[in-house]
């Protein structure tokens, strides 16, 4: 019987600066938070947390079966990819340890015994993600694979000087939920916390002294820093 290959996730990381100023968010108009159901935001050096995207170029490989492995393959506009004998799989919004599960499980039903898959990531297509508040050119932006927190706010040419560093919220959805975690950029750059990884759709406020009475009570609901809550 064959062992499992390891996956490997290959995935170099390039910020590229989209736009400059844009329309300050109206963080004042979106609801109160509603009770939690914590997710954990991960470390950037996880790398198996990134998730496929359309656009992205990807190798997959099936160990001894040169027919079902492709040097490069793209996912489509749909977030999906073409593979022969199984046809159509969802790759978007997947890690490469997931896609390369459910392409093993699907050949394993009725093609090959025991198949070996591995996915890399070759390319990942641009990512928006927006940064507001707090910082010297507000906007959205695109970035390229793995992005951390302090890179993306160094996208918008870092934090004004009116910041509150301790105080910087990501929004993000979280299973289909709108939901936001707060995490202490002074102590990221101090090494004290994780620089976490940030994901297209995003959205970064680097706050001020000025906190609106929405935003603090937010964060005073919140079960602790780097954790997610629905609102």
């Amino acid at each position: 019987m064959l062992r499992a290959l390891p996956l490997v996730l290959s995935l170099t990381a390039v910020m590229l600066s989209a736009c400059g100023g844009g329309p300050k968010m109206d963080i004042s108009q979106m609801t109160a938070a509603q009770p939690v159901e914590a997710a954990l935001f991960s470390p950037l050096g996880q790398a198996n947390e990134y998730r496929i995207g359309p656009g992205d170029k990807l190798d997959v490989r099936v160990f001894q079966v040169e027919d079902l492995s492709f040097k490069e393959i793209v996912v489509d506009t749909s977030g999906e990819i073409q593979m022969p004998l199984i046809g159509t799989v969802r790759a978007a919004g997947r890690t490469p340890n997931e896609l390369s599960t459910d392409i093993a499980g699907r050949l394993g039903t009725q093609y090959l015994r025991n198949p070996q898959v591995s996915v890399v990531v070759l390319e990942a297509a641009s990512q928006k993600i927006t940064i507001d508040g707090a910082v010297t050119k507000p906007g959205v932006y695109e970035m390229r694979g793995t992005t951390s927190l302090l890179q993306a706010v160094a996208m918008a040419e870092g934090p004004t000087r009116v910041a509150d560093l301790s105080k910087v919220a990501v929004f993000r959805t979280v299973d289909g939920q709108r939901s936001v975690a707060l995490f202490d950029l002074g102590a990221i750059r101090q090494g004290r916390a994780d620089d976490p990884a940030v994901r297209g759709d995003d959205i970064i406020v680097v706050d001020t002294s000025q906190m609106s009475v929405f935003m603090r009570d937010v964060i005073a609901a919140l079960p602790g820093l780097s954790v997610f809550r629905p609102y």
